[in-house]
């Protein structure tokens, strides 16, 4: 039972806080109040501990006074968290320009730094890992919140030995695109393949062993996510598109698109919607811009169709 249940309380004007009227609950002793903290003179018991105050320090538009309390925060994108030790460059931290002398004893330093950064391989091969997903989520343009999903993902893929056996890069661009997939954000095998070092087949396979291993809660593509990427490669009128999220929803409604190729369902879906138009892309542009084959494309235009024939 807290104390301000069962004692009547007051305020004290020195602290500026609501404490205990006069005597302790514990032992019926005098109080004191130091450092806003309210203890009993005699029994020791602490009534009300010291709040941290978070706000920081007051500052107004005319002082100059700096509004920086700590360092940068945490994050999983960097191999230490971001409480690795970094040597400055040419200035003192007044911003003054430092002497030639001392510039070359900081290029010792930093050389000897960088020398034992590194406490271990498996280290090494984090720090690498976590600079490829940054360079893949830079390439993609994805949110710092999926490079942070992303960079933690491998780091439990490091954690339980996947990366033995496998490249670096492979398992870096896998979880990536298992992080887009686990947010619905609409991204292909062949897209972050296209901008690692490796071939789609390395992607798939690190993919698929990720999901595999650790169990990964990916839902299922729908085609509706490819259909706006598709038709701003051609440009398409707002009409058309939303006829072909129509198209979609109708066939995911009724089972007619499971089991097939999530993008190029959603290309035959903006195949049907655009057939209408005086000039509308042909199946191979559409199977270009969805990364599917044309073939792909026909086949299930022919299938929705006949669905569209028959639900009508």
């Amino acid at each position: 039972m807290a104390s301000s249940d069962i004692y009547e309380r007051g305020f004290d004007e020195s602290s500026g806080r609501t404490i205990a009227a006069d005597t302790c609950p514990e032992c019926g002793g005098a109080l004191e109040t130091d450092g806003g903290e309210i203890t009993c003179q005699d029994c020791a018991v602490v009534i009300e501990g010291c709040r941290l105050d978070r706000r920081g320090p007051r500052t107004f538009p005319d002082d100059d006074t700096s509004k920086a309390r700590t360092g940068a925060p945490l994050t999983e994108a960097r191999h230490d968290r971001g409480l690795s030790t970094e040597i400055g460059h040419k200035t003192d931290a007044n911003g003054n320009a430092l002497p030639a002398k001392k510039q070359r004893q900081l290029n010792r330093l930093r050389r000897e730094h960088s020398r034992a950064r590194w406490r271990s391989k498996a280290e090494r091969n984090l720090a690498t890992g976590l600079s490829e997903i940054a360079r893949i989520a830079s390439e993609l343009e994805l949110a710092d919140s999926l490079r942070e999903q992303a960079s933690s993902l491998f780091r439990t893929a490091q954690d339980n030995d996947l990366l033995i056996g496998r490249s670096i890069e492979s398992i870096a661009a896998a979880s990536v695109y298992a992080i887009c997939r686990l947010n619905e954000t609409t991204r292909t095998l062949a897209e972050v393949a296209a901008v690692t070092p490796v071939g789609v087949g390395c992607v798939e396979n690190g993919y698929r062993t990720l999901n595999r291993k650790l169990a990964l809660p990916v839902p299922p593509q729908s085609p509706i996510a490819f259909i706006p990427s598709v038709a701003d490669e051609f440009e398409l009128p707002a009409q058309v598109e939303q006829r072909a999220r129509e198209f979609a929803a109708r066939a995911h409604d009724e089972g007619v698109s499971s089991g097939t190729h999530p993008a190029g369902f959603g290309a035959a879906c903006l195949a049907v919607a655009a057939s209408s138009m005086a000039d509308p892309p042909t199946q191979l542009a559409l199977a270009d811009a969805a990364d599917v084959s044309a073939a792909t494309v026909r086949n299930h235009r022919d299938r929705l169709t006949a669905f569209l024939t028959d639900d009508e």
